[in-house]
């Protein structure tokens, strides 16, 4: 059973933390309608939705991703660098609870979740403005006990790992080659995006198919013809707040432990 932990979008979400994008107004309502269409795209592939509480005066606690790196036998509640996210994960750890054991990063680590790509037992970590050395060394000893290997890389030009690479299949990588090397991830097959797709490299592989945001069709039409099931949604609102796909979700197997 595939347990997708969301949370709903801020109404401070105009206020959110940018990096790369320069500021735009963001119709808070209309990022709300596509939330929510995004957990009813989840719905309909077979996915329990499970809330965690809303939190206002949090504008970016709808990227519930960046507070937590969920694995089949633990769950580690990360610290996000940017020090107004850092009261997000309070609430996200209860409902955690319910389906993994904890384990907590402590000061002076920091950790995004968007910065975590895995790959089998490879957690690959983007060393970014919001990931320290600090945090990719204590999730290298959380996880160890577990048998995973944490492999730190390097990228340019976004704000997370995942806005440069994301798997979207067995051994197939979609990636920006701009902003990363397929080097980094010997052993896996890389699709490049159209190169007139910059953020195009962001997808949730979910339940057989690879969920993507609409606005990026020429990489769409890509991922198509390499034979993959796309399920689009439009995410344009949220992609103001530097936000994506996989940034709105914490996806796990519930019953694995």
């Amino acid at each position: 059973m595939l347990i997708a932990i969301t949370r709903p979008v801020s109404p401070s979400l105009a206020k959110c933390e940018l990096t790369h994008l320069a500021r735009a107004p963001i119709d808070v309502a209309r990022a709300s309608e596509q939330h929510a269409a995004y957990e009813r795209l989840l719905g309909s592939l077979g996915v329990t939705i499970v809330r965690a509480p809303a939190a206002p005066d949090f504008p970016d606690a709808v990227f519930i991703e960046d507070t937590a790196v969920v694995l089949d036998e633990v769950a580690v509640i990360t610290r996000p660098g940017a020090p107004s996210r850092q009261g997000e994960s309070a609430a996200v750890a209860p409902v955690l609870a319910n389906y993994r054991p904890l384990l907590l990063m402590e000061p002076p680590a920091t950790l995004d979740g968007g910065d975590v790509l895995r790959i089998g037992r490879t957690l690959y970590v983007g060393r970014s403005g919001r990931t320290n050395h600090q945090g990719i060394e204590q999730l290298r000893s959380l996880v160890a006990r577990f048998d995973y290997r944490v492999l730190p890389v390097d990228f340019t030009g976004c704000l997370h790992l995942k806005s440069a690479v994301t798997d979207v299949a067995d051994g197939l990588l979609l990636l920006n080659p701009a902003w990363i090397s397929g080097a980094a991830f010997p052993g896996c097959d890389t699709l490049p995006i159209d190169e007139s797709e910059s953020y195009g490299a962001n997808a949730l592989r979910i339940a057989g198919a690879v969920v993507y945001p609409s606005q990026h069709p020429r990489t769409r039409d890509l991922l198509v013809q390499r034979g993959l099931r796309v399920a689009s949604i439009d995410y344009s609102e949220l992609a103001k707040a530097e936000g994506a796909v996989t940034c709105c979700s914490l996806v796990f197997d519930g019953q694995a432990q």
